[in-house]
């Protein structure tokens, strides 16, 4: 498996699917918009749009607004997920993601954090614990 290394020139960073996206969410309102270009750390799409919604309903709404805004821009969704429960909607639309949730769900799953390439440093992990070797007793027979 190769990654690229090579970064794409402005002109091309916004592709118009990322422009129709991002265009759906401002038209619904949609709270905290990220848009994470996350080329180095994935092959499976270039960019993750992240959004948050007032209400279950909210979600949904925005939800249905970006599929219907990727479609007027002739990319069909591979696939939509979580439109049910409306805490959580997935958007695949190939090379972009875009997750619409309710901010304490947001909160929890911390999906910035994951796939953020900023220059925050990992987190220290303390040692690992030496490992002892169990030993069975073996009852008298």
């Amino acid at each position: 498996m190769t990654t690229r290394t090579r970064l794409r020139p402005r002109e091309e960073r916004a592709s118009p699917l990322q422009q129709a996206v991002t265009t759906a969410l401002d038209d619904m309102k949609a709270v905290n918009v990220r848009v994470l270009d996350v080329r180095g750390l994935t092959d499976i799409a270039d960019t993750m749009v992240i959004a948050s919604g007032n209400s279950d309903r909210h979600v949904r709404s925005i939800a249905e607004r970006v599929v219907e805004r990727a479609k007027a821009a002739g990319v069909r969704p591979l696939g939509v997920e979580g439109e049910r429960d409306g805490e959580w909607v997935l958007v695949d639309l190939q090379d972009v993601l875009v997750h619409v949730m309710l901010p304490r769900v947001r909160e929890f799953y911390g999906l910035e954090r994951l796939w953020d390439s900023g220059d925050a440093a990992p987190a220290a992990l303390p040692p690992p614990a030496p490992r002892v070797a169990a030993r069975r007793r073996h009852a008298p027979r």
